[in-house]
C-alpha cells in the first residue's frame, strides 16, 4: 500500500479535480494522507493562469523533489493546467518529475501511478476536450463543497489561456449534479458553491438552450440543501429567467460573481469580451432594483495592452458609481499563446501596479462603507471556527470562502461548527463584520 498526497495550487476548480482524483483512487493499492511526509507519492496539481501562478507552481514542484532526498517519496508526479501546458519542458528541467497527466486525463491516475512505480515515465495530456469524468463518493465532505458544472470555456478572450488548457464547455448532466450534491447533502453539506469557467454557460451544449436556472430549481428539491452560492457568472449570458430565480428561490443566495475584466469599450474590444459598457450597466443596475439585498463581486484587469489614461478614469469612475460590494483587481500578465502577447502598446509594469494599487484603495473605502451599512442589523451567519470560549468565526451570504470576508462573532454559549446563527451586528473592518449572537 503506498501513501498519495496532493498537493492544489490555483483555483477552487482544481480543488474539485484533485478531489475527483482522490477519489478515484485504486483503494487496493493506494491510501489518501493529508501530511505531505507521510505521502509515499507526492502530486502537485499545478495552476498556469498567470506568471505568478507558473511561479508558484514551479517552486511547489521544487519544494516537493526534495521530499525524495528527505522524506519517504518515492515519485513526484504533476497534473493541472501548468503540466497541461508544458509537459515536455517540464520535464527536462526538473528531471525528477517522475510523470504528468493533464487537465482532460485525470481518469488516468491510477496508471500514472502503477507507471511511475513501475519506472516507466509516463505522460498522458492528449485528451483536452474529453467528457467530464465522475468521481466516486468522496470519503469526507465538508459543510461547503464546491461542484463542478461543467469543463473548459467557449470564450476566446485575447488575454486567456483557459480554452486551450481546459478545452471547450462540456456540460455536466443535470441528474448527476443532482446525484452528487444529494449525496454530499445527506452526509452534512449544507453550502454547496456551484463552479465553472463560466457558470452562465451551462447546458448549452447538452440542452441547446442556457440552463444554469433550471439547474438551480432541481437541486434546490434538496431538502437539506441550506445555501446554494454561484460563482463565475459571465454577464452576456445572465438571462432574465436567472434574475427571477435569485429574486425568488429562498435557497439561492443572493450573491453573484460576475467577472467584468474592464468597463472601457476601448479595452472590452481589444480583450475580445462579448459585452460593452451599456450591457454591463443594464445587468448591474437591474440586479439592484429588482433585488435590493444582492451583493455583487467582480474582477477587473489593469495595463491591458493599449489601456490609455483616460480608459483607466473610464474603469475607476465606474468602479466609483456602481460601488461593488467585493472588487478584485489584476495587473496583465503576458500570457504565451494569446492574441494579446503580441499586440502593440503594452504597458510598464510600474503604471499597471499605479492603476491596481488606486483601484484597490478606491475599494477599501467603498467596502468600508459598504459594510458599515450592516451595523445594527441582524444576518444570518455559517460558524466555521472558534478562536476560544466566547469568540468564533463564519461567513454570511455576502462572502465567499477564501475570496472575501469574515464575520467575527461572539457568543456566551456554545456553538456548533456548521450551525446557522443569528447574529446581530455591531462593527467593521475594512472587509469584515464582527457581531454578537443574538
Amino acid at each position: 500500500m503506498n501513501n498519495v498526497h496532493i498537493v492544489t495550487l490555483g483555483c477552487s476548480k482544481n480543488d474539485v479535480d484533485s478531489s475527483i482524483m482522490y477519489s478515484l483512487l485504486d483503494r487496493d493499492k493506494y491510501k489518501m494522507v493529508e501530511n505531505a511526509n507521510d505521502a509515499d507519492i507526492l502530486i502537485v496539481n499545478t495552476c498556469g493562469f498567470i506568471d505568478a501562478a507558473k511561479e508558484e507552481s514551479i517552486d511547489t514542484i521544487l519544494e516537493s523533489v526534495e521530499y525524495k532526498k528527505s522524506g519517504n517519496c518515492k515519485k513526484v508526479l504533476l497534473s493541472g493546467c501548468l503540466a497541461q501546458r508544458y509537459p515536455e519542458e517540464l520535464i527536462k528541467e526538473i528531471p525528477e518529475v517522475d510523470g504528468i497527466i493533464g487537465t482532460g486525463n485525470i481518469n488516468y491516475i491510477n496508471e500514472l501511478l502503477d507507471r511511475s512505480l513501475a519506472g516507466d515515465l509516463f505522460i498522458k495530456t492528449d485528451n483536452i476536450n474529453s467528457q467530464y469524468i465522475e468521481g466516486l463518493k468522496k470519503e469526507k465532505v465538508n459543510i461547503t463543497e464546491y461542484v463542478k458544472i461543467s469543463e473548459g470555456c467557449n470564450n476566446n478572450c485575447s488575454y486567456c489561456i483557459i480554452p486551450s488548457l481546459r478545452g471547450r464547455n462540456r456540460s455536466r448532466k443535470i441528474e448527476d449534479i443532482y446525484e452528487v450534491i444529494k449525496y454530499l447533502v445527506d452526509n452534512g453539506t449544507r453550502e454547496i458553491i456551484l463552479i465553472a469557467q463560466n457558470t452562465t454557460d451551462y447546458g448549452i451544449d447538452l440542452y441547446s438552450k442556457y440552463s444554469l436556472t433550471r439547474l438551480i430549481q432541481e437541486i434546490s428539491k434538496i431538502e437539506d440543501l441550506k445555501w446554494i452560492r454561484v460563482l463565475y457568472l459571465y454577464p452576456d449570458n445572465f438571462t432574465d429567467e436567472l434574475i427571477e430565480e435569485f429574486k425568488n428561490n429562498p435557497k439561492l443566495l443572493n450573491y453573484v460573481d460576475v467577472p467584468l475584466q474592464h468597463f472601457s469599450n476601448n479595452v472590452l474590444n481589444n480583450m475580445n469580451r462579448n459585452t460593452d459598457e451599456t450591457q454591463i450597466l443594464k445587468i448591474l443596475q437591474r440586479l439592484r432594483k429588482e433585488i435590493p439585498d444582492i451583493v455583487i463581486r467582480t474582477t477587473f484587469i489593469v495595463g491591458f495592452p493599449g489601456e490609455t489614461d483616460e480608459d483607466f478614469r473610464e474603469l475607476l469612475n465606474f468602479i466609483k458609481e456602481i460601488k461593488f460590494d467585493k472588487l478584485g483587481v489584476f495587473k496583465y500578465s503576458k500570457e504565451e499563446g494569446t492574441r494579446a502577447y503580441n499586440m502593440e502598446n503594452q504597458i510598464p509594469e510600474g503604471i499597471k501596479e499605479e492603476r491596481q494599487n488606486e483601484i484597490m484603495e478606491t475599494q477599501n473605502e467603498i467596502s468600508n462603507e459598504l459594510l458599515s451599512n450592516n451595523i445594527g442589523k441582524t444576518l444570518e451567519v455559517l460558524i466555521e471556527e472558534k478562536i476560544d470560549e466566547e469568540n468564533y468565526t463564519g461567513r454570511t451570504y455576502m462572502d465567499s470562502p477564501e475570496i472575501d470576508g469574515i464575520t467575527y462573532v461572539r457568543s456566551s454559549k456554545e456553538l456548533e461548527i456548521g450551525d446557522f446563527i443569528k447574529v446581530e451586528i455591531v462593527d467593521n473592518l475594512d472587509y469584515d463584520l464582527i457581531g454578537d449572537v443574538k
